[in-house]
């Protein structure tokens, strides 16, 4: 299976006013091109840094890190901005953090869809299990339904990569268990996901899984 995503001996670490502080040190692992990768650990393991290094949100302190084989460390913030635009969506862990509260659900879809290029949202609240609510405001939904929301607003965008970050961690049982169920139907898509999380649910529905302590991987 071809690999999406390939860091080899990354190093990140973050100013402090005592000096530099490591994050993540010498991580070397493949992520492949296909189904569901979990980079798992406990709070503090690097995880989140690591998902953001692959977002093209934040860059790797030293190391290597290729997306289709391609080293997009030394790129532009123009170039990396638009393959985050064109390839890779993101999923963070807050809900309303995924939504724009003003707009509708169908606004939402449609936003995001457009945020990409892309044609037009695709109608997809019965498969996201929130039928009849594309007039409703986001406010009106609970917290499971937002982030199943959110990774439906992913899958509008038509992204190479989904990428999120700790998606159950808010939320309580049944609604996790909704949102790990839709990314499983992402992943049978054909969308290859990528979380970081320590949900165990979560990590046995795994493909792959990272595993990563204090930084490093464990």
């Amino acid at each position: 299976m071809a690999e999406l995503f390939t860091l080899t001996s990354v190093h990140v670490e973050y100013p402090t006013p005592t000096g530099p502080v490591p994050a993540v040190e010498d991580v070397t692992f493949e992520v492949p091109a296909a189904g569901l990768t979990v980079l798992a650990g406990p709070s503090g393991s690097g995880k989140s840094t690591l998902l953001r290094v692959m977002g093209l949100i934040d860059r790797h302190t030293s190391g290597t890190l290729t997306l289709d084989g391609a080293d997009v460390g030394p790129l532009s913030h123009r170039r990396r901005r638009a393959i985050r635009r064109d390839r890779i969506a993101m999923v963070f862990q807050s809900p309303p953090d995924n939504l724009i509260g003003h707009l509708t659900v169908g606004g939402n879809l449609r936003a995001a869809a457009q945020s990409a290029g892309r044609g037009g949202a695709p109608d997809i609240l019965d498969w996201l299990g929130i039928p009849g609510t594309k007039c409703w405001k986001v406010s009106a939904l609970s917290g499971g339904q937002q982030q199943r929301l959110a990774f439906g607003c992913a899958l509008a965008r038509e992204p190479g990569v989904v990428l999120a970050d700790e998606p159950t961690s808010q939320l309580d049982s049944a609604s996790a268990h909704l949102v790990l169920d839709v990314i499983d139907r992402l992943v049978a898509r054909g969308v290859p996901v990528v979380a970081a999380s320590h949900d165990d649910e979560l990590i046995d529905r795994a493909d792959h899984v990272v595993r990563l302590h204090e930084g490093r991987l464990a």
